[in-house]
């Protein structure tokens, strides 16, 4: 454990220091670009934002091209005061380039730390729920043998032997089984007392 502790602050040492130091050449590098006062320690400030935006990116999975992008150019803005501040820059006679680089900063941070923090990469999730075209099953029919069986029609016994007769009769003279409508019509009764005789013969 004090093994690990001291590995952890080591690290953060470090990091304190390097911070620190980038921190005073990015100072350095803008006071000699012309930008004195505030100005001058907003830079470093700006820098060090832009690097933190980038690097949330990069931990957060999303949009990784345009985290590394931006990371990349404010490390060389960081690493380029460095350097600069080493002595192979002569800070009493900054180039012109190098102004103009420092007073178009600004904007390239501000347009760098917007789209860093405020782009969404696009998301796959629908919010309306799937709606299919199939038409809906129809609901089963009951079986015909479940269906309730008509009322019995009551035929007198009289009707009954009359209407054997009757089929008799057109039996011997036609030759084939008589049929409920000429039934019905020999007898003149209704149809369904018609179906209820012809059922009894």
């Amino acid at each position: 454990m004090r093994a690990h502790l001291a590995r952890v602050d080591a690290v953060l040492v470090q990091a304190v220091i390097a911070a620190a130091l980038s921190f005073a050449h990015l100072h350095d590098i803008a006071s000699a670009a012309g930008q004195d006062g505030w100005k001058a320690w907003a830079y470093p400030v700006s820098v060090d934002l832009l690097l933190v935006a980038a690097w949330r990116r990069l931990r957060s999975g999303d949009a990784k091209a345009a985290g590394w992008c931006w990371f990349v150019i404010a490390l060389t803005a960081s690493l380029g005061a460095n350097v600069a501040t080493a002595g192979l820059l002569d800070i009493d006679q900054v180039p012109a380039w190098l102004r103009i680089l420092v007073a178009g900063w600004p904007a390239v941070a501000f347009l760098g730390g917007t789209l860093l923090a405020h782009s969404t990469p696009p998301t796959t999730t629908d919010d309306h729920p799937e709606t299919t075209d199939e038409p809906e099953q129809p609901q089963p029919i009951e079986d015909q043998e479940d269906a309730p069986a008509p009322p019995a029609v009551p035929v007198p016994a009289a009707l009954v032997e009359h209407a054997r007769k009757v089929a008799t009769e057109h039996q011997n003279r036609t030759g084939t089984a008589i049929d409920t409508p000429t039934l019905r019509a020999r007898l003149g009764v209704p149809l369904p007392l018609a179906d209820a005789i012809a059922a009894q013969l």
